[in-house]
């Protein structure tokens, strides 16, 4: 049986599947908590799909990246105060590689990219293991790197794709080869 995907925040418009899905991001949509700024944002755009235990999710993305924070990434949802998005979001005038990990609020790292285009496609890969989440990324043909390593409840989730405006008009994204199988090894340090 094929595993069922649901939108959370459906956007006006979007075609395909998970495999290869294209959407155009609506004005004021983001995933936040609290961290900062003060505010909680649970307006962002995400097209998941049930998981349990151990597993790896993989998409690759490209995006038509142009006002600050437009994003477009892998998303990994409990509920409301439990979540992760994870993915290229263009801040001070280039893309970043761009982790937020939400327990009850959110922290936000980034990874400048300043040699990518917005031409260039980004694989993106989360990996659960027990409590741990470990995010990776890979740029055209580079090897995958580690961008993050945290804490994350080990509970039934839904994993997918994301992607948000929070002070653009909106932008086009498309997502493909999505999917979500067994974990990859635990060596952090394997080729």
């Amino acid at each position: 049986m094929a595993a069922q995907f649901s939108w959370f925040n459906e956007p006006k418009s979007w075609s395909g599947d998970a495999g290869a899905l294209k959407l155009t991001t609506e004005p004021d949509t983001d995933f936040w908590r609290e961290t900062f700024y003060g505010f909680i944002r649970d307006s962002g755009h995400a097209y998941t799909r049930a998981v349990a235990d151990d597993f790896s999710a993989e998409a690759t993305v490209l995006g038509d990246y142009a006002d600050l924070y437009d994003q477009a990434g892998l998303f990994l949802r409990l509920d409301e105060q439990h979540w992760i998005k994870a993915g290229i979001e263009y801040t001070d005038g280039m893309m970043h590689f761009s982790v937020v990990v939400t327990r009850g609020v959110s922290d936000w790292s980034v990874i400048p990219l300043p040699a990518a285009k917005s031409t260039d496609q980004v694989r993106i890969r989360l990996t659960r293991h027990g409590d741990a989440v470990r995010v990776q990324y890979s740029v055209g043909d580079m090897a995958w790197q580690m961008a993050r390593l945290c804490p994350f409840p080990a509970a039934d989730a839904r994993v997918g794709v994301m992607a948000c405006s929070p002070q653009g008009p909106g932008f086009d994204v498309s997502f493909s080869d999505f999917t979500v199988g067994e974990a990859i090894p635990r060596d952090l340090h394997a080729g």
